[in-house]
């Protein structure tokens, strides 16, 4: 549960109206990532990882359409997580899930 905690707290810094039981579902549904280290942080310069995050993550998790609307919103997750030097997965799929309401896949 320690690492749920870090979790929260870290997205906190980002957005303090954070929703713990939203952070917590995502925690959960990204498995055993969360416990490797390359695994549980995106690389906002890895142009690669990027296009897995909008396959793997936007398209078939979340059910959204391809276009532009997705690339720009993980542009804007990195833009808001810029000062933080390790992005961590959790954090970032809980701003894309956000930024498209689609909460509701993790209810």
């Amino acid at each position: 549960m320690a690492k749920v905690e870090d979790a929260i707290a870290n997205i906190k810094k980002f957005d303090k109206n954070a929703d713990d039981a939203l952070i917590t579902a995502v925690f959960k549904g990204l498995g055993p990532a969360v416990h490797n280290r390359d695994a549980s942080s995106v690389s906002c310069s890895d142009k690669k990882e990027l296009a897995t995050v909008k396959k793997n993550f936007l398209i078939k998790k979340l059910g959204l359409e391809d276009g532009p609307e997705l690339d720009a919103a993980i542009k804007e997750v990195c833009e808001k997580m810029k000062d933080s030097r390790v992005k961590p997965r959790v954090a970032f799929y809980y701003f894309l899930t956000k930024k498209f309401n689609k909460e509701s896949v993790y209810a």
